[in-house]
């Protein structure tokens, strides 16, 4: 009996080194650029529900804008030895030091939305910068009859990414000859600093015909001082993310143009990047999402459901 039971248990073991390992799940660590703006959370969102699909476990940590706190959140996600990560850089600089920590330890880096200028990039799903800014401007021209003062209000200094598309927008103005930038600012991207930037726009430029917003929130922010001066209708803003709040305010005019970038799959296209590459699957050119321009013509198209 005994020599029956030792001799089963040899064939179990046998069966059991057999079998192929069952691998545990890829961890992917995420630094986004805020954890508070709609268009972070709505990716946030998309993150998450792709990562689950394909069985991997994401790790967030938290930036809120802050430079220090991502380059912190960035080597602590190095630190617990995740697989992956995805970031959105705050500044193009600053955190690529972070991301140089990352290389050094093995661990691909793949920005989403923004980019930096570290080699320690392993890719970076984009959207077309450039084209956006030019796209916004020839929709001003357009709407605007093609004459009058723009102001800008353009997003932080650090991030390449508002670069691009500020100067794709200057582009576009100056294809425009009656069309002319009286006013150009860099600020955070809060509604706080698009009202506070509107009003000076407002009274330092009283016959301005449109304002720039390098996001939603700032174009929000503009249109409340823009309605408080009594001037709703008259001076076209202009954001971009195509956030909920934004794109209902496309449908009430207070806002007249956002671009959705629709945050939910430019996420779950992170997600799917950075799976590719862990498989040694590397993209060959840039990851691009793409846009489209939503005014009162196709706003409905783009509405969020009701809650």
């Amino acid at each position: 009996m005994k020599r029956r039971l030792a001799f089963a248990s040899l064939a179990a073991l046998a069966v059991s080194l057999s079998l192929p390992s069952v691998a545990a799940a890829q961890t992917i660590g995420v630094s986004l650029a805020s954890d508070v703006n709609p268009f972070y959370i709505a990716m946030k969102r998309g993150i998450e529900e792709r990562a689950k699909e394909l069985g991997m476990k994401v790790v967030f940590v938290t930036a809120n804008e802050v430079i220090s706190q991502q380059v912190n959140g960035i080597q602590d996600l190095v630190a617990r030895k995740v697989d992956g990560i995805l970031a959105s850089p705050i500044d193009a600089v600053a955190v690529g030091a972070a991301y140089n920590v990352a290389a050094k330890a093995g661990i691909p880096v793949i920005s989403v939305a923004r980019h930096t200028d570290s080699p320690g990039q392993s890719a970076y799903v984009s959207m077309d910068e450039q084209q956006i800014g030019r796209d916004i401007a020839a929709w001003i021209a357009k709407h605007s009859g093609g004459k009058g003062k723009i102001a800008m209000v353009a997003g932080p200094s650090g991030a390449a990414t508002f670069r691009n598309l500020a100067e794709g927008f200057e582009a576009g103005v100056k294809s425009a000859p009656g069309l002319s930038i009286v006013y150009r600012k860099e600020v955070p991207l809060t509604r706080e600093m698009g009202l506070q930037q509107a009003e000076d726009i407002l009274v330092a430029h009283p016959d301005v015909v449109a304002i720039y917003g390098a996001n939603d929130e700032i174009a929000l922010g503009a249109s409340q001082a823009v309605a408080a001066a009594g001037k709703k209708g008259k001076v076209l803003i202009t954001g971009m993310n195509g956030t909920p709040p934004a794109v209902r305010a496309v449908k009430n005019g207070a806002v007249d143009l956002t671009v959705d970038l629709n945050p939910v799959a430019w996420g779950r296209l992170g997600v799917d990047t950075m799976a590719n590459y862990l498989k040694g699957q590397k993209p060959t050119g840039t990851v691009a999402i793409k846009h489209v321009l939503v005014d009162k013509t196709n706003v409905d198209k783009h509405l969020p459901p009701a809650k």
